[in-house]
């Protein structure tokens, strides 16, 4: 374990775009970052992943790749990210970068060549099927952005496939040369310096060859984490379009690729119908990735139900592998207005995620203002950047409301976000300005300096960081487990309910000592709890 620095981290994501802006464009870049890193390392987290930074038309803010090699001119150059990567090193940071390796943009010069005709050398680089008799797409695929998932293109005569916009060309894995094209962009990164992956939408790397239909949902089937009911995508069982077996086959073969460069690590992003079971299934000590998050907690309202049940499906699949959990990232809203909308006092809600995150078995991935319980931002819709948000408005709130600049002065203007004269790419959130930085740093109550110390106290317990989990039966709004490791145990109690609730520590504890300085909202009399709304209780033996 000793070198495997990835196993219990804690990785805190950068949103390039909305972090800090050091060119005055309304738009945050790697300098903002670099300027920044100061504060990422003082909450003592171990590695920083910084979403899509590449070359691209920005249909999709960087997801949309039109050239793997290259920085987008917006956001600086190879230089600038060099310098960053050097910085991040030098304060204890390692560096994972975003990879899509399941789509690229329309613009990118393999597609360009691709829909030119059916035997170019790019003609099968891409997912490409010819139309049913009737003209329509080859099967009910659909895609995460609405409506088919196929899209007609008249110089082939053919549809090709695309999970997420119709300018975003699903990727051929099944095809030799891009899997060694795929391997190619993974040296060159990892050849820089950069310490590890983070896989968008790992489970959709691959298809069913045969191109048969996804079955409908039936009635009492649980819904997807991953996509909103007003969805269509929600109506299916994904069962053909995404996480196939094979899937398991590509994933050991690019991990036994980045073995051959030492202490990397390969973070996948896990959805589909059970989003836990397939994370889980992903990561295996020595195959597959290192880490998978899935979006169980992420896409929750984190209820009792909601965190026992996201436990146990992991632990039923885990085997020896190690997961990555995350209560919040830029797809979906804010976990402090996802949780309980109309409750008074958000920042109990924040701490409530913090303390739950950071105490599960497994890794932790927290998102950028995460760290001083943002809420998520209102947005008007002449606002809205984001065709997801724009296609599912107003049953969808999720992703430019969790993506609006992070505050880092209170006073200074947008917030200290940019320099800027004119907009920012989205409005810095009025609400959020009095949870900036620079405020949160004078208090040492606040959510931002609750966040070190619990994370210090992290570090120092291996039961924690490293320890196996066990789950303990307990009142329906009351969510219970043990951490241990070796000699060390740690019970973690955490009200998920915005009223008041007791419980009583079970006998089997009696000689747990309660650990106040870490609990929240909780008072222990003669092993009795009293918890405040969304308080915690955390026990030790040592």
């Amino acid at each position: 374990m000793a070198n495997e620095w990835w196993r219990g981290c804690v990785i805190y994501q950068i949103y390039p775009r909305s972090f800090c802006d050091t060119n005055a464009d309304g738009i945050g870049d790697l300098g903002g970052i670099i300027s920044k890193l100061e504060h990422v390392a003082s909450l003592g987290v171990d590695a920083i992943w910084i979403s899509p930074f590449f070359m691209s038309p920005m249909k999709d803010f960087g997801y949309d790749v039109s050239d793997y090699y290259q920085v987008d001119p917006m956001f600086g150059s190879i230089e600038d990210f060099q310098e960053l990567v050097k910085h991040a090193k030098n304060l204890g940071l390692k560096v994972l970068i975003d990879q899509v390796w399941g789509h690229t943009s329309d613009q990118h010069r393999w597609f360009k060549e691709s829909r030119m005709s059916l035997d170019n050398s790019k003609a099968d680089w891409y997912v490409w099927q010819d139309p049913k008799a009737d003209g329509t797409p080859p099967n009910n695929w659909l895609s995460y952005f609405g409506g088919p998932a196929w899209t007609w293109d008249a110089r082939r005569e053919q549809y090709y496939l695309h999970h997420f916009l119709k300018e975003q060309p699903s990727l051929n894995i099944w095809c030799d040369e891009v899997r060694e094209e795929i391997k190619k962009i993974t040296s060159y990164w990892l050849d820089l310096g950069v310490d590890g992956f983070r896989l968008d939408a790992s489970h959709a790397h691959l298809y069913d060859k045969q191109f048969r239909d996804n079955p409908p949902r039936k009635e009492g089937d649980p819904p997807p984490s991953d996509v909103p009911a007003s969805n269509p995508m929600a109506r299916q069982r994904r069962l053909h379009s995404m996480c196939v077996p094979e899937n398991l086959d590509w994933i050991q073969e690019i991990r036994e690729f980045v073995n051959k460069w030492p202490d990397r690590c390969l973070l996948g992003e896990a959805g589909g119908d059970d989003s836990e079971k397939i994370a889980a299934s992903y990561v295996q000590t020595g195959k597959r990735f290192h880490l998978a998050y899935s979006f169980g907690l992420v896409g929750s309202e984190m209820s009792r139900n909601d965190i026992t049940g996201a436990i146990a499906s992991v632990e039923d699949v885990i085997d020896d592998g190690w997961i990555c959990w995350s209560t919040n990232n830029h797809d979906f809203k804010r976990v402090v207005s996802r949780v309980n909308s109309h409750y008074g006092d958000p920042d109990n809600i924040a701490r409530f995620a913090m303390a739950l995150g950071l105490s599960l078995r497994g890794s932790f991935c927290m998102y950028q203002g995460e760290e001083l319980g943002l809420k998520q931002a209102e947005v008007a819709f002449d606002d809205l950047v984001d065709p997801y948000d724009i296609m599912l408005y107003p049953e969808h709130v999720g992703r430019d409301g969790c993506r609006t600049p992070m505050p880092w002065l209170a006073h200074a203007p947008h917030a200290g976000f940019s320099t800027t004269t004119g907009k920012t790419w989205l409005p810095v959130y009025d609400e959020h300005v009095s949870h900036a930085v620079d405020r949160q740093e004078k208090n040492e109550k606040s959510v931002l300096n609750d966040y070190r110390r619990f994370i210090e106290w992290r570090k120092s317990c291996d039961a924690l960081r490293i320890g196996d989990i066990e789950l303990i039966d307990s009142p329906d709004t009351i969510a219970a487990y043990l951490r241990t490791y070796e000699d060390e145990a740690v019970l973690c109690i955490f009200n998920a309910n915005e009223n008041e609730e007791s419980w009583e520590v079970p006998k089997e504890y009696e000689e747990f000592s309660f650990i106040e300085k870490i609990s929240h909202n909780a008072l222990v009399n003669n092993g009795k709890i009293k918890f405040e709304p969304y308080g915690y209780a955390f026990f030790t033996r040592k």
